[in-house]
C-alpha cells in the first residue's frame, strides 16, 4: 500500500491527467478560431497560496502599476500584501481545493481525482474566466508538474506569450525525498525539461541558474535574470515601530526571560523617555530573525545546535554576551517536532544541561504580511539556512533582511556569493559550530557590537533614496529596490516599445 501510494503521490498520475485533460481541451478549443490577445493583459498562475509568493505578488502589483490588467490565479490562505489589495487592475482567480466529500473516497480513487480537479480548475481559470485571451502568461516554477504543460497549451492556443519565472528546479526538490536517481525523479526532469524549455522569454533569480539551464536545457527565448530585491515598505523600523509592534506581539513573548516592562510605556526593547518618544532600551536582548518553511531543504537542527553552542559561550563570557530572543516565523510541517525539541531544551530536559537555557529563548510565531516587514526591521541579526535542493537559487528571505537593513548569518552553499558578500552585507557558516562562532564575533558587546555595526553600515544603501550617488554599477543590484529593477529587467519584455528610464 506503501508502494502505492509513492506511485499515486509521485508525478506519474499528474503528468497522465494533464495529458488527457491537454487533449480534451486542444480538441474542444480548435471548433473556433481563437480571440486575439488583448493587449496589456497578464494572467499570473502560482499554484500555492497566493499570499506566501512574495516574488510573485511584486510582479502583479509591477504591472498593474505599468497599466496591465492582472488576472492572478492561485489558492486562497495567507492575505496578499495590502498594496496589492489596493490595485483596481488586480483580479484574483481563486482556484478551488477538492470538494470535502471528495476527500472520503479511498486514496487510490481520490487521488486521481484530486489531480484532475486540480487541473481542470486551472484551465477553467486560463481558458474561459478571463474574458479574453491575455498577452502573456507569467508562471512561477517550481512547481513544473502540471503547470507548465498547461501554460503551453494555452499560449499555443489562445496566442499568449509565455514567460516563466525560475524560482528553483521542481525535480531537485522531488530528490530531497527520493533521491537523484529515482524514476519518478528522472520523469519529472524530462517533464520540466520538455516543457520549460520554449517559452516567450525566461526570468531566473541567479547568474548561476540561467547558465545552467542554457546550457543544459538548450532553452529557447529571451533570457534575463532578474535577482530579488526588497520592496519598497522594507525599511529598517524605527523605535517608534518596535514599540508599536512589540506592544501588539507581546502575548507572544517570554515574558520572564526579557527584562522587565510596563505596556503601553514599556516593551522588552524599547521605552518612552523623558521625551514622550520610544528609544530602544539598553538592557535589551538582540534580536534574531529567521524566516522558515520547516521543510527537509532546511535543517532547523543546525540553528538549535548554535544557539546550544552560545549558551555554553554565554554563560563564560561574564557578560560580555547579550541574551537572545530568536524570532522564527513561518509555517510547515517539521514545525511541532521543532519546538518540542526546543522547549526541551529550554527546560532543561533535552541534553546534558539539566537547568536550561538561560541565554536563549526561541519563539515560533506567524505574522500577517503588514507586520512582517516590521519584524525585519527590528531584528539586530538575521540567519538563513537555506541550503537550496538545486544550489542554483537564492533565498528571498535575506534580500527581504537586507532591504530592512538587516545583515545576516547564512549557511553557505554554490551561489550564495551572488548576494551575501562575507564580511560585508552579512557573514556565511558551514555548520553548526560557525554559525555559534558568528554569533559570539557578531554580538560581542551588544548593544554596542562593532562587528555587527559594521555590516549594519554597509546596507544603510538599501534605505537610501532611488539614484544616490557613488553607487557601483557592478553592485547594482545589491542596493536597488524591486521597482527599480523590475524597471531595467522585465519593462522593457512586456512593453517592448518602451525602455527602461536612464
Amino acid at each position: 500500500m506503501s508502494a502505492l501510494r509513492d506511485i499515486l503521490d509521485g508525478p506519474v498520475p499528474k503528468i497522465a491527467v494533464a495529458v488527457v485533460l491537454l487533449r480534451a481541451a486542444w480538441l474542444l478549443l480548435l471548433r473556433k478560431p481563437p480571440d486575439p490577445p488583448a493587449l496589456r493583459s497578464v494572467a499570473i498562475l502560482v499554484l500555492g497560496d497566493i499570499g506566501r509568493s512574495p516574488r510573485m505578488m511584486y510582479h502583479a502589483e509591477s504591472l498593474a502599476k505599468s497599466q496591465f490588467t492582472v488576472y492572478f490565479i492561485g489558492y486562497g490562505g495567507s492575505t496578499p500584501t495590502p498594496s496589492l489589495l489596493s490595485l483596481p487592475l488586480v483580479c484574483f482567480l481563486w482556484l478551488t481545493e477538492p470538494p470535502a466529500w471528495l476527500r472520503k473516497l479511498p486514496f487510490i480513487v481520490f487521488a486521481p481525482l484530486k489531480i484532475a480537479h486540480q487541473v481542470f480548475s486551472i484551465l477553467r481559470a486560463l481558458l474561459w474566466r478571463i474574458p479574453h485571451p491575455p498577452e502573456f502568461i507569467l508562471v512561477q516554477n517550481p512547481p513544473s508538474i502540471p503547470t507548465l504543460a498547461l501554460v503551453w497549451l494555452v499560449g499555443t492556443l489562445r496566442g499568449s506569450k509565455v514567460i516563466i519565472d525560475w524560482h528553483n528546479l521542481g525535480y531537485s526538490i522531488l530528490a530531497l525525498n527520493l533521491g537523484p536517481n529515482h524514476i519518478f525523479v528522472t520523469l519529472a526532469k524530462r517533464f520540466e525539461a520538455w516543457f520549460g524549455r520554449s517559452a516567450y522569454a525566461h526570468l531566473f533569480v541567479t547568474h548561476a541558474m540561467r547558465d545552467f539551464l542554457v546550457k543544459e536545457w538548450k532553452l529557447e527565448g529571451i533570457k534575463a535574470v532578474l535577482h530579488d530585491r526588497p520592496p519598497a515598505h522594507f525599511h529598517p523600523a524605527n523605535a517608534s515601530e518596535v514599540h508599536e509592534l512589540f506592544l501588539r506581539i507581546a502575548p507572544l513573548l517570554p515574558r520572564a526571560f526579557l527584562p522587565a516592562y510596563d505596556p503601553p510605556v514599556s516593551t522588552p526593547l524599547t521605552h518612552v523617555t523623558t521625551a514622550a518618544l520610544p528609544s530602544l532600551r539598553p538592557d535589551r536582548p538582540a534580536v534574531l530573525v529567521s524566516s522558515t518553511s520547516w521543510t527537509e531543504d532546511e535543517d532547523f537542527s543546525i540553528l538549535l545546535d548554535a544557539l546550544a553552542e552560545y549558551e555554553r559561550r554565554a554563560r563564560a563570557a561574564r557578560g560580555t554576551l547579550p541574551r537572545i530572543l530568536m524570532l522564527v516565523t513561518g509555517k510547515g510541517p517539521l514545525r511541532e517536532a521543532y519546538m518540542r525539541r526546543v522547549q526541551a531544551l529550554q527546560s532543561g530536559a533535552g541534553g546534558d544541561d539539566e537547568a536550561g537555557w538561560q541565554w536563549v529563548r526561541v519563539v515560533s510565531m506567524w505574522l500577517e504580511a503588514k507586520d512582517y516587514p516590521l519584524l525585519l526591521g527590528s531584528a539586530d541579526l538575521g540567519v538563513s539556512l537555506h541550503s537550496s535542493s538545486s544550489a542554483l537559487d537564492l533565498p528571498m528571505k535575506i534580500v527581504d533582511m537586507f532591504g530592512c537593513g538587516v545583515p545576516v548569518c547564512a549557511l553557505e552553499f554554490a551561489c550564495l556569493a551572488e548576494l551575501v558578500k562575507d564580511g560585508l552585507n552579512g557573514v556565511v557558516f558551514q555548520n553548526a559550530g560557525g554559525l555559534a562562532e558568528q554569533l559570539q564575533n557578531l554580538l560581542e558587546g551588544f548593544p554596542k557590537a562593532p562587528r555587527l555595526e559594521a555590516l549594519r553600515a554597509s546596507l544603510r544603501h538599501v534605505a537610501e533614496p532611488r539614484g544616490a550617488a557613488g553607487r557601483e554599477e557592478d553592485r547594482e543590484w545589491e542596493w536597488n529596490s524591486w521597482d527599480d529593477n523590475w524597471t531595467r529587467v522585465v519593462r522593457p519584455l512586456v512593453l517592448p516599445s518602451m525602455r527602461a528610464p536612464e
